[in-house]
Formats: C-alpha cells, sequence, structure tokens
C-alpha cells in the first residue's frame, strides 16, 4: 500500500467566530419561569390520556418519585438542545435536583462554547460548505482544543476540562453553558466524542491523544452513574447514535459488576424515530418504565419541566 501523508491542516483558512452568521442567539432562548398556581392543572385537563399525552404525564411523575427518592436522573443529549435554547431550563432543574448527570456528544460542547463566547450558535452548514470556510472558527477551535488538551494534562474529563475553561476565562456569556453551570454544582457533565465528527477536530490544535483520554474518562465516570440508576432514570435527547450506544455499554458494565439495575425509567425524546434509542435506550435495558416521545425539543422539553415542577403532578395509574 502507498503512504498517504495527513493533510496539512496548518495551511487552513479561518476566521473569527464574531464575524460568522449565527441561526441562534440567547435573545431567543427558553427562560425558566413558573406557571401561576392551578395552571398546570388546567393544561392536563385539557390533554386527552392517550398515546404521547399519556407518556408525557407518566414520565413527568416517574422524574418526581426518582427525585424524591434521591435516585439520580440522567440527562443524554445531542447538540440540537443547546440550539434550540433549552440550557437555561435545564439549569434550572439542576438546582431543583432534577438532574444529577449529563452526557452529550462533541457538538454538545461547541455549541456550548461558542454560546459562552458571543451569546450565539450554529453556522449554515449548506452556505458554508460551498466555499470549505464551515467549521473554521478560529476561536472556537482554539478554546474547546486548548481546554481539552489543558485539562487532561491535570486528569480532568472533557466536560470538566470544558466548564473549567469557560469559568476561568469568564466568557462574557458563561450563564448559557451547560458546562460551567455543571462544574459549579460539583455535577458530572460528560463528553462522548467521535473522533472526526465535530468541527474543532479539522483544526491543527486537536491534540488526538488528549480529547481520547478526556472523553474515555467521561465514558468510565458515566458508566458509575448508571452503576447508581436503580429506581432513577435516564433520559435520551435527540442523539440518534452516539449516546443510546454510550448508555447501552454503561448498563452492561453496570450489571457485569453486580450493581442492581432492574428498576428504572428510560426515555427517549426526539422529532423523528431512530433504531437505536429505540432498542438501545427503551427496548434492550429491561428496566421498566419506558416512554417514547415524538416533538420538537423546544416545544416537550418546556411541557416537561412544567409537569415535574407542578406541586401535585396527576400520576396515571
Amino acid at each position: 500500500m502507498n503512504d498517504l501523508d495527513p493533510v496539512p491542516l496548518e495551511k487552513l483558512k479561518t476566521y473569527a467566530l464574531a464575524d460568522r452568521p449565527s441561526l441562534v442567539s440567547e435573545a431567543e432562548f427558553a427562560t425558566p419561569r413558573l406557571p401561576p398556581p392551578g395552571a398546570v392543572q388546567a393544561l392536563l385537563e385539557t390533554m386527552p390520556d392517550i398515546y404521547g399525552a399519556r407518556s408525557l404525564r407518566r414520565l413527568a411523575a416517574a422524574l418526581r418519585v426518582s427525585q424524591q427518592s434521591s435516585a439520580p436522573i440522567l440527562w443524554g443529549m445531542g447538540g440540537h438542545f443547546l440550539k434550540v435554547g433549552l440550557t437555561p431550563l435545564l439549569r434550572d432543574l439542576m438546582d431543583r435536583g432534577f438532574v444529577q448527570g449529563v452526557a452529550l456528544n462533541g457538538a454538545g460542547a461547541i455549541h456550548d462554547v461558542e454560546l459562552a463566547m458571543i451569546g450565539a450558535t450554529s453556522e449554515d452548514v449548506a452556505d458554508s460548505l460551498k466555499d470549505g470556510s464551515f467549521g473554521m472558527a478560529r476561536e472556537t477551535a482554539d478554546f474547546v482544543n486548548h481546554a481539552v488538551r489543558k485539562g487532561a494534562a491535570k486528569g480532568l474529563g472533557f466536560g470538566e476540562s470544558v466548564g473549567t475553561a469557560i469559568l476561568d476565562a469568564s466568557l462574557p456569556h458563561r450563564q448559557l453553558s451547560l458546562f460551567a453551570a455543571a462544574v459549579e454544582r460539583d455535577l458530572p457533565a460528560t463528553v462522548h466524542v467521535t473522533m472526526g465528527a465535530d468541527i474543532v477536530h479539522m483544526h491543527a490544535s486537536a491534540d488526538g491523544a488528549a480529547i481520547g483520554q478526556a472523553s474515555l474518562l467521561d465514558f468510565r465516570r458515566f458508566a458509575g452513574l448508571v452503576t447508581q440508576m436503580q429506581k432513577g432514570a435516564y433520559l435520551n435527547i435527540g442523539s440518534a447514535v452516539t449516546l443510546p450506544e454510550v448508555f447501552l455499554k454503561a448498563v452492561s458494565i453496570a450489571r457485569n459488576l453486580g450493581h442492581e439495575l432492574n428498576e428504572f425509567t428510560t426515555a427517549n425524546l426526539d422529532q423523528l424515530p431512530h433504531y437505536r434509542p429505540r432498542v438501545n435506550v427503551l427496548q434492550r435495558p429491561a428496566g421498566g418504565q419506558a416512554y417514547d416521545l415524538r416533538g420538537h425539543h423546544e416545544i416537550l422539553i418546556p411541557l416537561l419541566r412544567w409537569l415535574v415542577l407542578a406541586e401535585e403532578p396527576e400520576v396515571v395509574e
């Protein structure tokens, strides 16, 4: 076989993040307000007790049971969760005891950093791909890659490295960062990277050894969370491949090590049906209650939060 030299990434043409048009910004994001007394019950009374409405009500009730039992509630998310402005709601749920761990793919870390930097994120992929400018924002790649390299040298995981770097740099919009919030609250936030799938991997600053070390540590920490998930819950939100695969392996590790893991809630929330969330999150783990909810994150998550935080949410038997 002929040797093939690696592409010379040092020659890439980059641009300033501030010069890139972004599709979403802080002004459009959710706000963690609560409904007035009686509003949630009135909403429930308008909903039928059928299919998705029933699943939403039962999931909310199950999360309250887990929280009251001090059992962990774990949230696994694709980057789209952050792009549609839901970070403020999850930060609020952290403070209310409904989040004991979050797991994201590599795209989640990228959007989180951009939001913390400029209060906006998400480029027009189709348009920027035409001239090869897709993913070429300097500050995004430099910040993420430097944070992970520095954190890995200190024995930190990927998520903790990013959250710590955001706080240390006092990024101007750090209140929008899920990773910074997790570090501040001493909650695990893990990142599960597919090498070559994220824009920061296109830059010469990417250090494969550091990325691999930090992300593998995060996988092992996530598996540790799953070992404690008896009577708890795992929500897969918008991850079609990566997080369902990670969750399945973590369940196997937990049971292999002898941890009791036969009674817990799983849920998949996504706009479209996908194979791996259905089988790896809802069917194969066989832990008890499993809910499949179809819809836009920006609608389902605020609804779920309202139902979870209602004083006396209706429990459907």
